[in-house]
């Protein structure tokens, strides 16, 4: 294996592992069981790009949130840059969220 290749699988772990301790505001449930989490990019220069959404485009946190995640995944050491993309298509519904999070919610 050259060293010029990421482990992006174990790099993505990672940052799941991150996302998972951001927490909606209004919700107790992690913006990555809450399905807020689209999308994941990281190329061979450890950019990543976070392709995500808000509950609501008037989300109370629709300025902070994004922040929060951006700096908390720029926490892990390998990673170079990370970018934060907030997207409202599709729109968010609760069809998005893990088993897990619709438990916690009591919607199952």
């Amino acid at each position: 294996m050259s060293t010029d290749t990421i482990d992006t699988a174990e790099l993505g772990e990672k940052i799941v592992k991150v996302l998972k301790t951001i927490y909606d505001p209004e919700i107790p449930v992690d913006i990555y069981e809450l399905g807020l989490i689209y999308d994941v990019f990281v190329n061979e220069d450890y950019d990543v790009k976070i392709l995500m959404t808000l509950t609501t485009p008037n989300c109370p946190v629709a300025e902070t949130l994004p922040v929060e995640v951006e700096e908390k995944v720029k926490s892990i050491d390998s990673l170079k840059d990370v970018e934060v993309e907030i997207t409202f298509d599709p729109p968010w519904s609760q069809e998005l969220m893990s088993e897990e999070a619709k438990l916690e919610l009591g919607l199952l």
